[in-house]
């Protein structure tokens, strides 16, 4: 299995199918970070996510983040993905396991690998709420 998997899902994001991907050999933790649609932002009822992305460097962007989390903590390994396109409430929209000799180095770099794709990645978030539509740049 390889070190990193990355994914940009349209449809269906699967978190659990992801971690199947991961490699676990010599891993004594696995560590994993699942984003879902909230059904309440300010106060107003969400209907529904709509994230736009730079397709061509999406999947680069996200490459290069989980490939500098393997050298910079320590992991063995990496899997991330994204929902790009339409996600309900309840839904996933990001999913992140690492895999590692230990759970510190685990934890450490999956919260480095949420902060620096919120931070990096080419993504664009319309909320579509019951108070109105609203344009976001990145995760938010």
């Amino acid at each position: 299995m390889s070190k990193v998997v990355i994914s940009v899902e349209s449809e269906k994001l699967e978190p659990e199918k992801l971690l199947e991907l991961i490699d676990q050999e010599d891993c004594g933790s696995i560590v994993s970070f699942t984003g879902i649609v909230r059904g309440i932002e300010e106060y107003a009822k969400v209907e529904k996510l709509v994230f736009d992305s730079w397709d061509k460097k999406l999947s680069k962007v996200l490459r290069e983040i989980a490939e500098k989390s393997i050298n910079k903590f320590g992991v063995n390994s990496v899997s991330l993905a994204h929902r790009i396109g339409t996600v309900n409430p309840m839904e996933p929209i990001v999913s992140i396991h690492v895999g590692s000799a230990h759970r510190k180095e685990g934890f450490a770099a999956c919260s480095w690998l949420i902060d620096e794709l919120k931070r990096q990645a080419p993504l664009w978030k319309k909320e579509v709420r019951e108070d109105g539509v609203f344009w976001k740049q990145g995760l938010g």
